[in-house]
């Protein structure tokens, strides 16, 4: 079955999206193609946009991206917080307040998240927490191409117009300048992806994002 990101089903007039990412960049990386096309076909989605470690120059780059990607939200509100990256799970209790500090103040309809099985400690604490913060929301979890080989075989597939896709890669290669050293940083990953993404949902321009639906519930 395809849903079409437009229809009733998948989002109602004036939801709220929550996107979660452990550094900067996850969120851009994971489903960055899907929130432009969301908000050009939902103007009136409201979304909390939410990185919980951003050191240093990161920090800004950080805020600059999440203003591009949000441009056309009905609303929009970013949070970067300041935990310590890759030692998540040696501060557990206080990313935990994090969440329910988070989970106490919105109620979003669709929450954004890494996957539960990625291999990075601070994305697997971060997934682990959104599904125990968000037990009644519509939770996608995306995934990020690294080094440790973990990609998945995801089940929820968006397609996404090559303009889409090059606002997406494009955008993520202009702000996040601290990135650019690292070798898997580059236009040819982030093309990967969503051409083999496209391969595997028939996608008409080629391309796509995916995400592990891990529970869904028909009304």
């Amino acid at each position: 079955m395809t849903l079409g990101l437009g229809d009733r089903a998948w989002l109602r007039s004036g939801s709220t999206v929550l996107c979660l990412g452990a550094h900067a960049d996850d969120i851009e990386i994971g489903c960055g193609g899907t929130l432009v096309r969301l908000l050009e076909e939902h103007p009136d989605v409201s979304v909390h946009w939410v990185v919980l470690s951003a050191p240093g120059a990161r920090r800004d780059e950080a805020l600059k991206s999440a203003n591009v990607f949000l441009t056309g939200a009905a609303s929009a509100e970013v949070s970067v917080q300041g935990h310590e990256e890759r030692y998540f799970p040696y501060d557990g209790g206080a990313l935990k307040r994090s969440f329910d500090e988070l989970g106490a103040s919105i109620s979003p309809d669709l929450v954004f998240t890494h996957r539960r099985e990625d291999l990075h400690q601070d994305h697997r604490l971060v997934s682990e927490l959104t599904w125990n913060t968000f037990r009644h929301q519509l939770i996608l979890e995306y995934e990020i191409p690294k080094w440790d080989g973990d990609l998945g075989q995801p089940n929820l597939f968006v397609p996404l117009a090559e303009d889409v896709c090059e606002r997406k890669v494009s955008t993520i290669l202009r702000e996040f300048g601290s990135q650019r050293e690292r070798d898997w940083f580059t236009a040819d990953t982030f093309w990967a992806t969503l051409r083999l993404r496209g391969v595997e949902c028939h996608a008409p321009s080629g391309f796509a994002e995916a995400f592990h639906a891990r529970k869904l519930i028909l009304p």
